[in-house]
């Protein structure tokens, strides 16, 4: 029997495997870098080990001192969660060396399908060969680890070679191998996986389907159990394949199988030898607690024969600190508060307080609905999101929220194109317009005596100012001897929390929440404007500023001072929260001042670089995301 459990991971999917860990009576270990010496992992687990330093091939990506610390915490096993070392022969086997039980598939396993070339010769599917004009779109796809690292999609033969660099460089940094293969890219499919779970006494069960077809830089967004719409055969299909996987390579644990449906067919993708980000929704619908079967698993239990039955439908959605409407860009600071409505399942590794840093990947959350119809599962998460609090960093929450209630989702017609055709209406800023005057009220309540009492001259209104979405909003209203006042609008209730408003005889409520200078109301978020802006903070034309806090990690080959740019060129790639953000020219011209350099850290608004544009000539995109975190597939 397991009685104390290393899990080698961190934030959400450690505190997931406590918890199932806790439940069961077994005790439990973390290990944490530097930067998560205050982490929620770190906090919750019975004993904890510090791995020294703050980067992932420092730390989470050090095998040799994970079975240290376990050895020295007195654990008997170790739970590698999903990313970093979850699929890893050789750190598997240096467990088991160790005289540890490993809660994963057998190092062989892993082994056989770490390579999706391997994965693919042992499903009879070949790799292209030389691509033509005829092949295109291709798909340059990372040999080794998963979660859209050294994944490039080429339209075009000429930027095959490059891609081809980029992508070798990417696999080799993030998963010390820098083997890439090209195969057809499948366009606007479905991406569809099936979740197997296998003991070592020959019984092999299919979980169901799951639905992840939306995405962004190839990572999953949104999911569900079970994958809409799909046929019998092609369920049968899907299920007969996963199973042929999973005997091929002598499975054991969990584990999935992922495949592209289009036009009525199966394209085999590759096979995950570990548990899924996604699992929780394939939990809801068949009732079971995957990391329990591991733990069983992993002790010799045997499965029973047959798997237990459906029953529902299960919705998953990915929060993120991010702001979707700038190139996914992942925002850092202080998480003040995070809660969702009752019913729905949260998996976090924060908690309010907790400061989101720049070092790993920006997820903060898993929320989940279970509903006995798709279409209540459905509505039940996207209302339960739009009414959760979360305040501090920007997030995708608005995103996922207009997603699920998206047509194309509603009536399971998306695909893998879904946000390339839809971000920008996604995106775009819909604010609450009373959300200012709500804010500003609610401050007035708070802080009575900063405006001199009430007064009898409404010609003399108070006068706020927030910025919201990008733009500053002016708010007036007076104070009266009856109270706070403004012009059509009936002030029912203000107090430094709650304001409720009337307008056309229909009252709304408003929960304030404030920050220094961000207000929430609800779930808009607010900016209080500097009295006296900086006049400091003004840059030349051209300027390129760091969107983020981060790392420069490369600067493009031969760009100097002096050198001829065109608009759109990538001029250095800044990393941050384990993703890779190139920043551009955004314009034709000449770079006339470079201020960076690799292994540079920078702040938020760091002057990077600057071109001076060419006359005529006029501006692109600033900056892209191109390289998700490098840590493990999400």
């Amino acid at each position: 029997m397991i009685g104390t459990v290393l899990v080698a991971n961190r934030g959400e999917i450690a505190c997931r495997i406590f918890r199932t860990c806790r439940e069961s009576g077994i005790r439990t270990v973390a290990v944490h870098s530097d930067a998560d010496e205050n982490a929620l992992h770190a906090r919750v687990a019975d004993a904890a080990v510090r791995l020294p330093g703050t980067s992932s091939a420092d730390t989470y990506l050090r095998g040799d001192l994970i079975v240290k610390a376990a050895l020295a915490a007195g654990a008997d096993a170790v739970h590698p969660g999903y990313g970093f070392l979850s699929e890893n022969a050789g750190f598997a086997r240096a467990v088991l060396d160790a005289g540890l039980t490993w809660i994963g598939p057998p190092p062989e396993a892993i082994e056989a399908m770490a390579s999706k070339t391997r994965a693919k010769e042992l499903m009879g599917i070949a790799p292209l060969g030389e691509v033509t004009e005829a092949d295109l779109p291709v798909l340059v796809k990372a040999a080794a680890g998963g979660g859209g690292r050294g994944m490039r999609v080429v339209r075009r033969l000429a930027d095959l070679d490059a891609e081809l660099t980029a992508a070798r460089a990417e696999a080799a940094s993030a998963f010390g191998d820098g083997e890439v293969f090209v195969e057809p890219y499948v366009e606007d499919g479905r991406h569809v996986e099936v979740q197997i779970l296998a003991d070592t006494h020959g019984t092999v069960w299919a979980l169901g389907t799951r639905d992840c077809s939306l995405q962004r830089r190839h990572q999953k967004v949104i999911e569900e159990a079970p994958a809409p719409d799909l046929t019998q055969e092609i369920e049968r299909e899907l299920h007969d394949l996963a199973v042929r996987a999973a005997r091929a390579v002598d499975y054991a644990g969990a584990g999935t199988v992922e495949f592209l449906v289009a036009g009525g067919k199966a394209h085999f993708l590759e096979m995950n030898t570990r548990l899924q980000v996604e699992h929780p929704v394939t939990e809801a619908v068949f009732d079971v607690d995957l990391v329990a079967l591991q733990l069983r698993v992993a002790e010799g239990h045997a499965l029973e024969n047959d798997p237990p039955r459906a029953r529902g439908h299960a919705v998953e959605a990915r929060l993120y600190a991010e702001d979707p409407a700038q190139g996914w860009a992942p925002q850092t600071g202080r998480l003040h508060r995070l809660t969702v409505p009752d019913g729905i399942r949260l998996d976090t590794g924060y908690t309010d307080g907790d400061d989101i840093g720049v070092h790993y990947d920006p997820m903060l959350a898993k929320t989940v609905a279970h509903a006995p119809t798709r279409a209540e599962a459905v509505r039940r998460l996207a209302g339960a999101l739009e009414r959760a609090a979360i305040h501090g960093p920007v997030t995708n929450r608005d995103l996922l929220v207009r997603s699920l209630r998206h047509e194309e989702f509603t009536s399971a017609r998306m695909d893998t194109g879904f946000y390339d055709r839809h971000l920008a209406a996604l995106t775009e800023p819909a604010p609450d317009p009373l959300a200012p005057l709500a804010a500003a009220l609610a401050d007035a309540s708070a802080h009575p005596g900063r405006f001199g009492g009430w007064r009898n001259l409404p010609s003399q209104p108070q006068v706020k100012r927030y910025l919201l979405a990008g733009e500053e909003h002016e708010v007036r209203y007076h104070h009266t001897r009856t109270g706070l006042t403004a012009d059509g609008v009936r002030v029912v209730h203000a107090d430094a929390r709650l304001v409720v408003l009337e307008t056309d005889g229909v009252r709304r409520r408003y929960e304030v929440a404030r920050y220094g200078d961000r207000v929430h109301v609800n779930t808009t978020a607010l900016t209080v404007p500097p009295r006296f802006p900086d006049p400091t903070a003004q840059h030349a034309p051209g300027s390129l500023l760091a969107p983020m806090p981060g790392t420069v990690v490369r600067v493009a080959e031969g760009l100097t001072e002096g050198s001829a740019v065109e608009a759109g060129q990538p001029l250095l790639w800044l990393e941050a929260m384990k993703m890779e953000h190139r920043i551009t020219a955004p314009t034709t011209g000449t770079l006339t001042d470079l201020r960076v350099g690799p292994g540079q850290q920078v702040t938020v608004g760091s002057l990077l670089a600057v071109v001076e544009e060419t006359h005529g000539a006029r501006g692109t995109a600033r900056s892209a995301t191109t390289k998700p975190a490098p840590e493990g597939a999400q």
